[in-house]
């Protein structure tokens, strides 16, 4: 396993790994993880993912809401492994979807049927869905640092418009001018300011 040094880890970290060497030749298991263990770039959680992936064990992960859990503010992803799936892992962003609801003192989000479902089948067809889901190999994951956050194999997307020339010299001419009365507020203020340190006395009793 990654570590020796039981005493420095999470409960989670321990968890994990227990399951990890238990797993049968075909087993599976899902585990709730705080969402900063998927793009940890060190220590025993980069670790633990570089296992899961070096060795294919992996089906996909969630990225789940804030405040799925009324009683964490903690974001959290669900691990879905599968040591018998050697293929592609379908990873999902579902951290937009629900509503915010009150739950006694707290605020939690819910997620209504048809978003449940949406994840369900996205995740059963290994589908991908733009700024949702993407389906990649093991190599892919590798190639990324071993991230298992969904967003960053999102493709980027820029969006191009014809504007004719006049049309750029006129927003040029306004961010200009939006840009000089920024500097011009910071020159007055810069006035003020030596004005009031210019004005303080030292209080004698």
């Amino acid at each position: 396993m990654p570590v020796k040094d039981v005493d420095k880890m999470s409960i989670y970290q321990l968890f994990l790994q227990h399951i990890i060497y238990s797993l049968k030749a075909a087993g599976k298991a899902a585990v709730v993880v705080p969402t900063g263990f998927i793009t940890a770039q060190a220590g025993i959680d980069r670790k633990i993912r570089e296992k899961l992936i070096d060795d294919r064990l992996l089906a996909g992960v969630v990225s789940m809401p804030s405040n799925i859990f009324a009683t964490t503010g903690t974001n959290v992803s669900i691990l879905f492994m599968d040591a018998s799936n050697k293929d592609t892992v379908v990873l999902i962003d579902a951290s937009n979807l629900g509503q915010k609801v009150k739950d006694g003192k707290n605020q939690r989000t819910v997620l209504s049927a048809d978003e449940e479902q949406r994840i369900i089948e996205v995740f059963n067809s290994k589908t991908a869905e733009e700024d949702f889901s993407v389906v990649v190999s093991y190599d892919d994951i590798a190639a990324k640092n071993y991230s298992l956050s969904a967003g960053q194999y999102f493709d980027v997307k820029i969006e191009y418009s014809d504007i004719t020339p006049e049309q750029f010299a006129a927003k040029m001419q306004g961010f200009s001018e939006h840009l000089e009365s920024l500097f011009g507020q910071s020159r007055n203020l810069e006035v003020e300011i030596k004005q009031q340190l210019a004005g303080l006395k030292l209080n004698e009793k």
